[in-house]
């Protein structure tokens, strides 16, 4: 994915540091990321009744 800069304080870092360490992930960053994810697939499927795949689109540079 792309990256965005986010500014956390200590009490978000720590949630994303259980997050985690639930998910067996390697850093917070990937636990964000997770996050993020996990959010749109349920978005997804309340608004479509379905369950969608979520592919990193890569863009073409010209």
């Amino acid at each position: 994915m792309p990256d965005h800069e986010i500014h956390i304080n200590d009490e978000e870092l720590a949630a994303l540091e259980v997050v985690r360490q639930r998910q067996g992930l390697a850093s917070v960053e990937q636990a964000a990321e997770w996050l993020v994810k996990s959010r749109l697939r349920k978005q997804s499927k309340n608004m479509t009744g379905r369950g969608r795949a979520l592919y990193q689109v890569e863009r073409k540079l010209k």
